[in-house]
């Protein structure tokens, strides 16, 4: 007989869960596959679970009331929007999440999207299957990257390693970081610079900051009209961030050359979003965090918090305030 009951709440992995079992048999803990989409369902599924793995789920006060012997909640990501935090420390339970699995993949990504914009590899190869055969019309105002400014608004793991990549290609590093130490700056080779300087003088801005509620439409009409007509915005962080409205409106009146986002707010894109229409926006579907690589390791670290705390160890990455 087992000697926990470990709930997945739901998730988007291929299933069944053989990397958390793997994780999980040595303390000997069995694992459960559920798809809960409501409060109902979790109170239903979780009530007698020592520890719960989640990726959406909405885990309410009323939720951790239900939760008779729960010892430990690990989230598969960063973001710990969809659980009550203190209503859960107020109970007695640990939570995590897992960080950094993702660092090289969202890196990459956020470099795709500025040599797509830039290259207009889209529309070129939306002239080309249109059956047209105009390289230099159709790539319009491209430029050189050698020479050009890579602006950060946020200066941690991932755009430093956007850094390492954009160094290659001749850009110029300057960043924004009111909380980064002068050392991150020194370390990374990075130039420190204000916010409106840095939307003045970048070709590329790219936003990697983390959502507060003093970062929330960080970038909006002012911050827009700032930057060069011939700039790009790139924001693989958090769709929050940016007020999708005066982006549409920049990209209309080309008060901006173009934009590329990876996140939205909210999300999944609405059918009606006025960002599917707008002239000069690359959008992927919050898919840079994703390799086979990066969900394994996640998979991996999920199942490795939550059998840690059950056997009696301290967490690696416990998370005590709402973020």
């Amino acid at each position: 007989m087992a000697k926990f009951r470990v709930v997945i709440t739901e998730c988007d992995f291929e299933m069944p869960p053989v990397i958390e079992a793997a994780e999980l048999a040595p303390v000997g803990a069995e694992v459960i596959v559920e798809q809960c989409k409501s409060e109902d369902e979790l109170i239903a599924a979780c009530a007698n679970a020592d520890a719960l793995l989640f990726q959406y789920a909405p885990l309410t006060a009323r939720v951790l009331d239900s939760l008779e012997r729960c010892k430990v909640i690990v989230r598969y990501g960063t973001g710990m929007d969809t659980i009550d935090i203190p209503a859960a420390v107020e109970r007695g339970i640990i939570c995590c999440n897992v960080t950094g699995f993702y660092i090289g993949e969202v890196a990459d990504h956020t470099m795709a999207l500025l040599l797509v914009g830039n290259r207009a590899i889209v529309k070129l190869n939306d002239s080309v299957r249109r059956g047209e055969w105009d390289a230099v019309g159709v790539s319009g105002s491209t430029r050189r990257n050698d020479g050009l400014t890579l602006g950060f608004i946020g200066l941690g793991a991932i755009a430093t390693a956007v850094a390492a990549r954009a160094r290659a290609f001749g850009l110029n590093l300057i960043a924004y970081s009111p909380r980064a130490p002068e050392s991150a700056f020194a370390a990374a080779g990075i130039t420190r610079v204000g916010l409106d300087d840095l939307l003045e003088q970048s070709d590329y801005v790219s936003v990697h900051t983390p959502l507060r509620a003093a970062t929330r439409h960080l970038i909006g009409a002012r911050e827009l009209a700032l930057m060069k007509p011939t700039a790009y915005l790139i924001n693989t962080a958090r769709g929050g961030l940016i007020d999708s409205d005066a982006l549409c409106a920049a990209l209309e009146s080309g008060d901006i050359a173009g934009a590329a986002l990876d996140v939205f707010d909210p999300e999944p894109m609405p059918a009606d979003s006025p960002l599917r229409q707008a002239p000069n926006l690359i959008v992927t579907p919050h898919s840079g965090f994703y390799s086979q690589t990066s969900i394994e390791a996640l998979r991996r670290e999920t199942a490795a918090e939550a059998a840690r705390v059950l056997n009696g160890g301290e967490p690696t990455s416990q998370v005590t305030v709402q973020i």
